[in-house]
């Protein structure tokens, strides 16, 4: 998923450039900084980004363009909202970008793709589910947690699809056989391991989870 310098066409990572720098403006601006003058809510904050750092760099992948590694998206978005997400998510980007694992001029497009669609999709299904569904723990816990975990990944993984074939850099039958499959297997880790986080979170730390309140979830129950 972490994209080169000099694997699309120069044309793409201007394009990228011109949406990335006004979407992280506006998350900037728009962000909750005040929740972070709570010293426990920065360091939570920031070990998340040194995590995912991490966690970033840990990738698998036998091509340009086609290395998979676990995302997180849902886990910060949860905890954080949409806008602290995403400024943190490209902070992760830039620490894994200036360690040498990802494209310095292709930092937008790498941005939009994993920090940009991760946080917008997990924040539209957080939506969507908390809409329809009864508002219970477990509903949390299994559906906004393990299950559009999952769901993110798999969708990143056809946007990142879609994105190589329409740029032409690999034939779309070579990433269909070869490159989309292992998202269906990223995506059980990144449940697993985002749900099981998110369980630890509101079950101890429920103030640390931004998309949790105790009277919506459990009074009453």
């Amino acid at each position: 998923m972490n994209l080169t310098d000099n694997l699309l066409g120069e044309a793409w990572y201007w394009v990228a450039w011109a949406i990335w720098i006004p979407c992280f403006a506006f998350s900037v601006w728009a962000a909750p900084w005040g929740r972070l003058k709570v010293s426990e809510q920065s360091n939570l904050w920031l070990g998340m980004i040194v995590l995912l750092t991490l966690v970033w760099s840990l990738k698998a992948g036998v091509k340009p363009g086609l290395t998979l590694h676990l995302l997180g998206a849902n886990l910060f978005t949860l905890a954080f909202g949409p806008h602290l997400a995403f400024v943190g998510l490209c902070l992760v980007l830039l620490g894994v970008t200036l360690n040498g694992a990802a494209g310095h001029f292709a930092y937008a497009l790498n941005a939009l793709l994993l920090a940009g669609c991760g946080v917008l999709l997990s924040h539209f299904l957080f939506r969507i589910f908390s809409s329809f569904l009864p508002r219970h723990f477990f509903v949390y816990v299994f559906i906004n947690s393990f299950i559009s975990s999952a769901i993110v990944v798999v969708l990143i993984g056809v946007v990142s699809t879609a994105l190589l074939s329409a740029a032409q850099v690999y034939e779309i039958s070579y990433l269909f056989d070869e490159y989309l499959p292992y998202f269906l297997l990223l995506a059980f880790s990144e449940a697993w391991l985002s749900g099981m986080l998110m369980t630890l979170f509101v079950i101890y730390r429920p103030q640390w989870v931004s998309s949790f309140e105790d009277s919506r979830y459990l009074s009453g129950k």
